[in-house]
């Protein structure tokens, strides 16, 4: 395929990204301060690490994907994907560290950071070449689906054994997402979503502290100083908040109260210090993003494009949905981060890189 002329990027799409990373810089500066003050010394201590270990790595990352003309790599999309899935092997070797009681990271020298994020690009950048390759061989069974579902497979074989469930739900729904939109038969589609959810299920069964986040959702009211504690800190946070919000910094569950006030639970602290119209505002940018990335990806001609851009926008969508909807009781507590805002270095590369791509597709698009 011929390159097209590059134009000029998605202006839009590009303040909805940088709006994004610097308030989330911003609101990780208040949520992390009495925790980096109480376990460093620093009330700075986990925004200096994620500029430094999130940040300037993403921002390489970014540019890097912005010059980069976005249908290379349909070329490396192999290469990527079988060097991430060494990766994830490794986790499982010496060099892997357990923290929270998973296995999801990996030092190699001085870098340390958890492969399964990664995935979000690779395993979607691999997904789109391989279903825009083969066309017509997409609808039938032995030549479409059964690799689809091998793939989908290994790679979620390798993220539940970390354990990283809730990744693993969100990749392969995206992946049924990206391959739906490709034009798969849709009874491949509701087959694969009743086998996962079966197999969800039983994972979800077997293992207690999976199974007690379940029961806690469920029954949100009883025993609230066990599974229930962080779910209503979550609440009483948002409650707190009201219109307005208490004010910048001025949070107090974030002082010993509310569980992962930089993870997963940082929205929480966003309602709580800017109240509802806060919240209610950077789930707008939110949503704006995610639009635009639909109506660029609906608008492409190129199968490559159309497919990346769906995925990378499902992705975030889905990632979006389930923080929010967790944190707020309408969703069972998953430790899903909420993206561009929560701390976790290999997170906002892993989204900042993304964002280069979607914005490389723009200017193309």
């Amino acid at each position: 395929m011929l390159r097209t002329r590059s134009g000029t990027p998605d202006y839009l799409i590009m303040f909805c990204l940088i709006f994004l990373v610097v308030f989330g810089l911003v609101m990780l500066a208040s949520s992390s301060s009495y925790l980096g003050q109480a376990k460093f010394g620093d009330s700075l201590f986990y925004l200096k690490h994620q500029i430094w270990y999130g940040l300037l790595p993403g921002l390489i990352g970014f540019f890097l994907a912005y010059f980069f003309y976005y249908r290379h790599w349909e070329k490396l999309a192999i290469i990527l994907l079988l060097v991430n899935i060494v990766f994830l092997i490794l986790i499982f070797t010496p060099l892997g560290l357990q923290a929270g009681g998973a296995d999801r990271w990996l030092y190699l020298g001085p870098l340390r950071f958890q492969p399964a994020e990664l995935l979000k690009l690779t395993f979607v950048v691999y997904l789109a070449a391989w279903l825009s390759g083969r066309l017509e061989r997409r609808k039938t069974f032995w030549q479409g689906y059964v690799p689809f579902l091998i793939l989908s497979g290994i790679v979620s074989a390798l993220v539940v054994l970390q354990p990283a469930t809730t990744i693993v739900v969100i990749l392969m729904l995206t992946a049924l997402t990206v391959y739906f939109v490709s034009g798969a038969k849709l009874k491949y589609i509701f087959g694969t979503i009743l086998l996962g959810a079966l197999i969800l299920a039983t994972i979800v069964y077997i293992t207690p502290y999976r199974w007690q986040r379940i029961q806690s959702f469920l029954n949100q009211t009883a025993n609230p100083q066990a599974g229930g504690y962080h779910l209503n800190q979550a609440k009483i946070a948002i409650g707190s908040g009201g219109l307005t919000g208490v004010g910048y910094g001025e949070s107090t569950t974030k002082i010993g109260y509310l569980p992962e006030p930089i993870g997963d639970s940082i929205f929480a602290v966003i309602g709580e210090e800017l109240g509802f119209i806060g919240s209610m505002g950077l789930i707008t940018v939110f949503f704006v993003l995610i639009l635009k990335i639909f109506l660029l990806a609906k608008k492409s001609r190129d199968h490559f494009a159309r497919f990346l851009l769906v995925g990378f926008g499902t992705l975030i969508a889905l990632q979006v949905f389930i923080n929010i909807g967790a944190i707020s009781g309408l969703l069972p507590l998953t430790g899903v981060p909420l993206p561009f805002i929560s701390y976790g270095g290999t997170a906002l590369a892993t989204f900042l890189t993304i964002s280069g791509v979607i914005a490389n597709i723009s200017k193309y698009n």
